[in-house]
Order: C-alpha cells, then structure tokens, then sequence
C-alpha cells in the first residue's frame, strides 16, 4: 500500500508526467477537419515566423483561425515556459473531429434534408530546435 491520501499520490504521478512542450487547443472551431487540415497540412513541421507568413497570406478561412492559435502557442511558449521565439517549430498540429450540428434544410414534396455543420478541435504544439 503506498504511503500517503490519495490526491497526494496523484499529484506525485501527474508531476512526472508532466508536458514540457508548449501548446495550444481552440474547441469547437466553426471549420470542418478537411478544411483545417489542408491549412495544418502546410504549415506542419515548419518554424514560427515562416508558418505565420503562409498564414497570412492564405485564402482559406480556417487560416484566420490557425494564425489566432498558433499566436496563443507562441505566446506560451514564450511566458510560461521562457523559450526563444527564434529558435521554435511546429512540431505537431492536428484537427479532431468535434459535435455537429444538425439542420433541416425543406426538399421539394414535403420531404427534408439535413445539413450537417461540422466542427473541429483543432491543436497546435511546439517545440525549441
């Protein structure tokens, strides 16, 4: 039996397990996974500074969201864990697939058809080289 309550012991367990990467996650984002994938897809692997330019400068809509995020996972990575904004990548990034909302949209005959609105989870973690 191991010494000590039981919250204690789960903090002790959580405190080596701890992640040491910078991160940040954006819930329920009004973009579907395939979207926000083709946007993660090129920025993936990349550094900061050039990942912000190909943001910038992208036409699809779930840019505008990512640059916000990846924003936040600089400024993390800068005031809490004390990193150089020079030296930091991308070292995962990944949309999972959140809750969607349902809708009715009204069909010829009295008939109706749903339309699915997707929504994603989408993460970005980083990483000093």
């Amino acid at each position: 039996m191991a010494k000590g309550h039981r919250s204690q012991i789960k903090r002790e367990r959580n405190a080596n397990n701890k992640e040491t990467r910078p991160k940040a996650k954006l819930s329920y984002a009004r973009v579907s996974v395939q979207k926000a994938c083709f946007v993660l897809d090129a920025i993936r692997g990349k550094d900061v500074k050039t990942a912000l330019g190909i943001l910038a400068y992208n036409p699809r809509y779930a840019s505008s969201i990512i640059e916000k995020l990846l924003k936040s996972a600089i400024a993390n990575a800068e005031n809490n864990n004390g990193m150089n904004v020079d030296n930091l990548f991308i070292e995962e990034c990944y949309a999972e697939k959140g809750p969607t909302m349902k809708r009715i949209r009204p069909r010829a005959q009295g008939r109706a058809y749903r339309i699915e609105k997707r929504i994603s989870h989408i993460t970005i973690v980083l990483n000093e080289r």
